[in-house]
């Protein structure tokens, strides 16, 4: 094996990929290469790590070993000491019920290393018919995480086709569906615990600070009809999906800059995102104390009201928020006199005091090449389409809504053009309007920031914005890999305490996240679920010369590219499971 580099040239900018591939030769006496590993983008110090760590993995594997079928101590009794000898029938070995065993290992690893199995130990008690409460949770959060979908399915399908009951040491009951329903009643009133938990577990394992904090909202919607009781929280409300004939929940959402979550709420479908700060900075000091906080926000969540009280408040609270474009606007004048200053590598930036405030223009490099890109290329393609109406004979109807595909298609670079149709006959004029086009090659790459962290170094002040790319990230791992919705729950509370469950789910996902940072960078979560997927266990069923049936439940061995996964994550697989026997023929197995 092997690293191999790819190099690639995307919106104005160039991007470096880093593979890991294996050389095989066939059996014509060719070499041909298997993808192995997709690191992605990484820095020079990492590919050198991920080189020494395919050393020591050598193309060719070792010669092969003679496993003994017994164990040593147990001899073969002599017919002198009078016990029936009884015989493998090896020549009728057969396999049953193959499962996915190595992602429900690895997800169920992470489970405990976040100490979630002690903690709903404490706190969900089993039920007067012996139900393990802490269990059922355990099986809806791992299958969220690896193949998310209805509590049906993971009833009638899935949990028998993974390795769940092996590992967790139980039976298909725990999968029955009015335990799994029954579950989602027992979980909101330790919402609380569980955020207090998770912090201090990922300062434990990750060392986590929590004094930079990104807040954002997203929504999810429903295939439901309303009208609901009074009080529901499915209302319709802004479109984040384009849905606007869905009803919808509001999701809010606080991580950190390294994407551990803090809290999350679900709040009513039509709640204006500019109401909810204030709520969510008497939660977070009620529940963490009072602290030395920064909030980082997008523009249209803080309102000036709320701005203010975070200023005047003893200590203030410290915030760095986007600003509309049209307050840039406003600043323009301001800013021409202002000299650019060097933050870092690629980026300038202006400041603007104003009245306790600090404003901030960055302007990026990078930025800058990648949105002139896409605008050109959006623009072109407009161009050419409007030629290409401008050519053809149309009926008026039917220009205009050509006309409105098009708008749809490019909606950035339509505010660009000027388009007329003409009131009678169905011909075509459109013009570049120069001066908008002037307006945005100014602002491309540009953001005004605003913040009350006047004496911060405008480099920090850009990277902390930066950051809030991890919120936006979260989202989309919930609603990409989790995938959150469909939602096939009726009632109020199943939908908050089905969003409940994801919310587990996707601390399962950053806490891999974050090992993967560290130890094999490069690679995502999902890519590494899908390779430990590929271990499988099997039942060997070996039939005994006395009638019954030695069974050997044995996942199976990984692969190369996954034991150098397992060397990079410092990870061991578990001793086989112990053999079983039945006690006679048709009986009950029994354990060796």
């Amino acid at each position: 094996m092997y690293l191999r580099h790819i190099q690639r040239r995307k919106n104005g900018k160039e991007h470096s990929y880093w593979s890991i591939v294996e050389s095989r030769r066939l059996a014509d006496g060719r070499v041909v290469q298997r993808h192995v590993l997709y690191l992605g983008e990484i820095n020079d110090a990492q590919e050198r790590a991920w080189a020494r760590a395919v050393e020591v993995f050598p193309d060719e594997a070792g010669p092969p070993q003679t496993m003994a079928l017994f164990p040593q101590e147990r001899l073969e009794p002599t017919g002198d000491e009078g016990i029936p000898l009884v015989r493998l029938r090896l020549q009728e070995l057969s396999l049953h019920r193959p499962r996915q065993w190595g992602a429900c290992w690895l997800a169920l690893f992470l489970w405990k290393e976040l100490q979630l199995d002690q903690f709903w130990a404490e706190h969900v008690k089993p039920s007067r018919k012996g139900t393990r409460w802490d269990l059922v949770l355990a099986v809806l959060t791992v299958y969220r995480l690896l193949a998310p979908g209805s509590e049906w399915r993971l009833h009638r399908q899935w949990f028998d086709q993974s390795a769940l009951a092996d590992l967790l040491g139980v039976d298909a009951s725990v999968a029955d569906p009015h335990k799994l329903y029954g579950c989602h009643e027992q979980l909101l009133l330790h919402k609380n615990a569980l955020f207090l938990h998770l912090v201090q577990r990922w300062r434990d394992l990750f060392e986590a600070e929590f004094d930079v904090l990104l807040y954002d909202l997203t929504s999810t919607y429903f295939e439901s009809d309303p009208p609901f009781a009074e009080g529901d929280k499915r209302q319709f409300g802004y479109r984040r999906d384009k849905r606007p004939d869905c009803v919808q929940v509001v999701i809010a959402l606080i991580v950190t800059p390294r994407g551990f979550p803090l809290t999350y709420e679900m709040l009513c479908g039509n709640t204006s995102d500019k109401t909810t700060l204030k709520d969510f900075l008497q939660k977070i000091e009620k529940q963490y104390g009072k602290a030395r906080r920064i909030w980082i926000m997008d523009r249209g969540i803080p309102t000036e009201a709320v701005l203010a009280e975070m200023r005047a408040s003893d200590p203030p609270v410290q915030y760095l928020v986007g600003t509309p474009k049209g307050r840039l606007t406003k600043l323009e004048k301001d800013l021409l006199d202002q000299p650019w200053q060097q933050a870092r590598p690629g980026v300038t930036v202006k400041l603007l005091p104003r009245e306790g405030e600090l404003y901030v223009l960055a302007r990026s490099a990078d930025r800058v090449a990648k949105e002139r890109s896409l605008r050109r290329r959006q623009l072109k393609k407009l161009w050419q389409r409007l030629h290409e109406l401008g050519a053809m004979k149309l009926r008026r109807e039917d220009l205009l809504m050509k006309l409105g595909a098009a708008r749809q298609q490019a909606p950035s670079a339509w505010r660009l053009v000027e388009v007329t149709v003409d009131a009678t006959a169905a011909t075509l004029t459109y013009r570049l309007k120069k001066d908008k086009l002037r307006q945005v090659r100014r602002r491309e790459g540009r953001y005004l920031l605003r913040s009350n962290l006047t004496e911060t170094d405008p480099a920090v002040v850009w990277t902390y914005y930066l950051q809030l790319v991890e919120v936006e990230q979260a989202f989309r791992n919930l609603k990409g890999d989790l995938a959150i919705r469909p939602i096939f729950h009726q009632d109020e509370k199943r939908i908050e305490a089905h969003i409940f469950v994801s919310f587990l789910a996707y601390c399962l996902h950053v806490t891999l996240g974050q090992w993967l940072q560290t130890l094999a960078p490069g690679l995502t979560t999902r890519s590494v679920l899908e390779k430990f997927a590929a271990v499988q266990m099997v039942d060997v069923h070996i039939p005994t010369s006395d009638g019954r049936t030695l069974i050997l439940s044995r996942y199976t061995q990984p692969e190369p590219e996954l034991q150098l996964l397992l060397t990079r994550l410092k990870l061991e697989l578990p001793a086989q499971p112990p053999p079983r026997i039945t006690a006679a023929p048709g009986g009950k197995e029994v354990a060796m």
